[in-house]
């Protein structure tokens, strides 16, 4: 399954919608998903942004061995794009024997 983690946006055809960062993060924790985009601004604090999913991520790949899904960013927010590219990054310096 693909997931796209947006507020706003409409979810592209053939793609599942998770609206808020405990959404995406219940659908990693099944273990189907080959692929994740996420948007970082959510409209709503309390709930969190797609940067918290990348350190959810991140500390799975980490502590459990957790396999990551293809991760894509489509935030219109250049600072919190370059952030969670830097998440990225460390994520997949974690897969790299």
């Amino acid at each position: 399954m693909k997931v796209y983690l947006d507020d706003e946006r409409a979810t592209p055809d053939g793609w599942v919608a998770a609206r808020w960062p405990e959404d995406a993060i219940a659908l990693l924790e099944t273990g189907q998903v080959t692929a994740i985009s996420l948007d970082h601004d959510l409209g709503d604090d309390l709930h969190g942004t797609g940067y918290d999913v990348l350190c959810w991520i991140e500390a799975a790949v980490a502590t459990r061995g957790f396999i990551p899904p293809r991760i894509s960013i489509h935030s219109a927010n250049p600072s919190a794009r370059q952030k969670m590219q830097l998440a990225v990054e460390r994520i997949d310096r974690f897969l790299k024997p």
